[in-house]
């Protein structure tokens, strides 16, 4: 069956502990995405910060103040915690500690489990402790739209889908973590945002000229703003 390697998003843009609330902000917003990891000197994931939490941090500005019965059942840590999340200014101080991860080898269906208990849009991906890709909700329905998830992957469509990648990434045109590629078949569905017409056919070149691809599909849309992935 499907696994965590075969849809996640590995081209993932990490921020370091210090860096500062409006440089995250503005990095969400240039790649279109919705979360990134924060990730410490040593490579190790340490919290994740969303747009949720930003939004939070944004509230406090006009010092948004709890129902009285919020505070009274609330104890003091939480109280302090909530306080240095909404007043904080590196992603340290906002970002959300508790990381749900899976590993490389994490079915699809135990990941969108995971989703669904704990209310989350994303979970990173490890491989021996080290942080190696990403894979959200909308990688999810992208495999579940185009593939039969409950089927074992075969490997020339892993190996496909692995060649085109590794393509993708030395182009400087291309923004990967706006894309995602799945292979079913020999035939490989892109998702994602594209800036012009000029970006989908190179994709679409790109993806016809990996040896094994019997077909290429387009699900992919032109950026007209932020996104929600």
């Amino acid at each position: 069956m499907l696994t965590a390697a075969n849809v996640m998003t590995t081209n993932v843009i990490t921020v370091p502990p210090e860096m500062p609330v409006q440089d995250i902000a503005r990095l969400l917003y240039t790649h279109r995405i919705s979360g990134l990891p924060v990730v410490d000197a040593d490579g190790q994931i340490v919290g994740i910060v969303s747009e949720g939490d930003l939004i939070g941090h944004a509230q406090a500005t006009g010092e948004r103040r709890r129902s009285w019965w919020l505070t009274f059942l609330s104890n003091e840590s939480t109280l302090a915690r909530d306080y240095a999340k909404s007043h904080g200014r590196t992603a340290h101080d906002v970002m959300t500690v508790q990381v749900i991860t899976v590993t490389d080898t994490t079915p699809l269906a135990d990941i969108a489990m995971l989703l669904e208990r704990h209310g989350i849009k994303r979970v990173p991906v490890l491989k021996s402790g080290k942080l190696v890709g990403i894979v959200t909700r909308s990688n999810l329905i992208q495999a579940l739209a185009t593939t039969d998830v409950r089927k074992p992957m075969n490997v020339d469509d892993s190996t496909i889908r692995e060649q085109l990648t590794a393509e993708l990434k030395a182009q400087p045109w291309v923004r990967l973590m706006t894309k995602n590629v799945v292979v079913e078949d020999g035939i490989v569905h892109l998702f994602g945002l594209v800036q012009s017409e000029d970006e989908r056919l190179a994709l679409r070149v790109a993806a016809e000229n990996v040896p094994g691809v019997k077909g290429v599909e387009d699900h992919m849309t032109r950026w007209a703003g932020g996104i929600d992935t």
